[in-house]
C-alpha cells in the first residue's frame, strides 16, 4: 500500500511539473503564425502600402503572401510570395529581446516572376510582439517599411486571416 501510494505521489509530482514547465522559446515561436501589420511609405505623388499575410514556418523559413498597393498608381501594385529566413538561433535571440537581421525573398506572381532579395531587423518588444524594418529594391527605388509583428497561434491566425 505504501509502495503505491508512493508510486502515485511520484505521478502525481512528474505529471504537476510537465504542466507548469514553459516550452521551449524555439518550438512555441516556432510553431505559431507570424501576423505582420500593413504598412506604408510615402512616393512621389503616391503611398505605397505592404500588405503581408499570415507567415507559417517549415524547416526555419516563414513564407506566405504579400501584396504592394501603389496609390494612385494602381499598374505598380504587385502581389506574390514571401519567404523570410529565421533560424532556431534567431528565433532564442529574439525571444532573449536582443535585435535579430533577418534575410529572404519576395518573388511576384504572374509571368516573368520577378524575385528580389528582402532584408529586415526584428526588434522585439517582447517574445510574442515587436517592431520589423523591412527594405528592397524596387526598380532603382530603395523601399523600406516598419510594420509591428506578433506572434499567434494557429487557430487564431486563420481566423484573421479569413477578415482579409
Amino acid at each position: 500500500m505504501k509502495r503505491n501510494f508512493f508510486l502515485l505521489a511520484l505521478l502525481v509530482a512528474g505529471w504537476s511539473a510537465a504542466l507548469v514547465a514553459p516550452a521551449s522559446t524555439n518550438s512555441a515561436a516556432g510553431n505559431r503564425i507570424l501576423l505582420i501589420d500593413p504598412s506604408s511609405m510615402p512616393m512621389a505623388a503616391a503611398k505605397a502600402t505592404l500588405i503581408i499575410g499570415p507567415l507559417q514556418r517549415t524547416n526555419g523559413v516563414y513564407s506566405g503572401d504579400y501584396r504592394l498597393k501603389v496609390f494612385p498608381y494602381f499598374f505598380k501594385n504587385e502581389k506574390g510570395r514571401l519567404a523570410i529566413v529565421v533560424s532556431d538561433a534567431s528565433l532564442a535571440e529574439a525571444s532573449q529581446g536582443k535585435v535579430v537581421a533577418i534575410t529572404g525573398t519576395a518573388t511576384a506572381s504572374g509571368k516573368g516572376g520577378k524575385s528580389r532579395p528582402i532584408a529586415a531587423t526584428a526588434t522585439p518588444a517582447d517574445i510574442n510582439h515587436g517592431t520589423l524594418k523591412l527594405w528592397f529594391t524596387a526598380g532603382s527605388r530603395k523601399m523600406i517599411f516598419e510594420p509591428a509583428y506578433h506572434f499567434a497561434g494557429i487557430g487564431t491566425a486563420l481566423v484573421v486571416a479569413q477578415g482579409d
